[in-house]
């Protein structure tokens, strides 16, 4: 699961209050961590040749890409968005053009890594007057221009005024065509973020004591995430009745013994994400807790045992649901029970096309990269959410790490 607003206002305090929190001993790294190579410029060429080839398949005459993961993704270029346009069209043959502010264009062009030409605006310019000329040179205004499918609608609304003939579409399935499926470069820079994660909450387990608040749990997990070598990593722990709630609760809990904590936590390695949850107890657990733990970690297993080559992606997580409903849970999402779906598509953003959720009719195909995440909650009293990622493989899914399988060894 990605983190919401709640979680990530606790951040920004963290190394203060890692400062404050007492600390045991960090844990020796007790795992290989994966070695991973950047993206090629030739991978990322591949990738454009790809996406063109699509744009042509479906009679579109560009595509328009502004600041985000599929920017990085086509050209290499990782930028933020706001209020100043920096965006990419991509035509269905030739170059690309990147549109950006006049004082961005050094950066930008540091990190263009396919052919393109980098046009300029000045801040009492418009960035639509440079894409609507751009378009209208190379004869494409009166065309169909693609929109990736998270670009804002001003950007769009301010080329359409400039373009009147400018019909457009959705972008997402020529996006998404590529996107979908990840190479093994792609792969390997997930399985290190994976390892990573994985590596951060075993040296994080046992720093944590008594009488710690979740942000001084948070503060810990994040700096184990930094000195192993992740990138923008961000932690959300739950504690008690919390845990119920699977983005969490405003109450700020102190640990206890027999508590049970829920923790949500990512990280990058060169733009690509792991994503991975643990539930554990501080102390002994009870019946009930271990009873759930054990459910949850079957629920994993039906989950990867339904996620098979040509399997449509809601059948995974119709199984899951299945398996607790026979239990007693639910039906559907009630509670106590699976409240949201089982997994999600993951890569360059945390969430991605396609989700594992009742309905959804992709088949799954070697390649594409999931969440697997069934947790079970029980307002008022307590939730337990075990979460790791996995990639389809010729062979069937494949887990980047190995899920626990105890209470008694929540991370393996």
């Amino acid at each position: 699961m990605s983190l919401g607003r709640r979680e990530l206002l606790g951040i920004a305090a963290a190394g203060t209050a890692l400062a404050a929190a007492p600390r045991a001993a960090a844990a020796p790294q007790p795992a290989t961590i994966a070695e991973a190579a950047p993206i090629t410029r030739a991978e990322r060429q591949a990738r454009l040749a790809g996406v063109q080839a699509e744009l042509r398949r479906r009679n579109h005459a560009a595509l328009l890409v502004e600041a985000g993961s599929s920017l990085f993704y086509f050209t290499g270029i990782d930028w933020w968005r706001s209020e100043r346009t920096t965006a990419a069209l991509i035509p269905a043959d030739g170059p690309v053009l990147i549109v950006t502010p006049f004082f961005e264009e050094p950066s930008i062009r540091e990190m263009l890594d396919v052919p393109g030409e980098v046009r300029v605006w000045q801040e009492d310019e418009s960035p639509f007057a440079l894409i609507a000329d751009w378009l209208k040179a190379r004869k494409l205004a009166n065309g169909i221009l693609a929109v990736e499918e998270t670009a804002r609608f001003f950007i769009v609304d301010g080329i359409r005024a400039l373009l009147p003939d400018l019909r457009t579409a959705s972008g997402a399935g020529a996006v998404n065509a590529l996107r979908l499926i990840k190479t093994p470069a792609e792969i390997a820079l997930m399985q290190r973020a994976n390892d990573i994660l994985n590596a951060a909450y075993r040296a994080m387990h046992p720093q944590v004591q008594a009488g710690m608040t979740a942000t001084e749990i948070n503060a810990i997990m994040t700096a184990e995430i930094a000195r192993l070598g992740g990138q923008r990593g961000s932690s959300s722990a739950q504690i008690g009745p919390g845990s119920a709630l699977p983005h969490g609760s405003k109450e700020r809990l102190k640990l206890t013994a027999g508590t049970v904590v829920l923790m949500d936590c990512v990280c990058t390695v060169e733009g690509y994400h792991a994503d991975i949850s643990r539930t554990f107890v501080h102390g002994t657990p009870s019946a009930e807790q271990r009873k759930v733990f054990a459910e949850v970690c079957r629920g994993q297993g039906v989950a990867m045992e339904a996620a098979q080559i040509g399997a449509l992606a809601g059948q995974v997580d119709d199984a899951v649901r299945g398996y607790y409903e026979s239990l007693g849970y639910g039906p559907r999402y009630k509670l106590p029970g699976l409240s949201h779906r089982t997994g999600h598509g993951i890569g360059l953003d945390v969430h991605e096309p396609v989700n594992l959720v009742h309905g959804e009719a992709t088949k799954l195909a070697p390649g594409m990269c999931f969440s697997n995440e069934p947790g079970l909650y029980f307002p008022g009293k307590f939730g337990v959410r075990v979460e790791d990622c996995f990639h389809m493989t010729e062979a069937g899914p494949r887990f980047f790490t190995q899920p626990p399988s105890s209470l008694d060894q929540p991370f393996g």
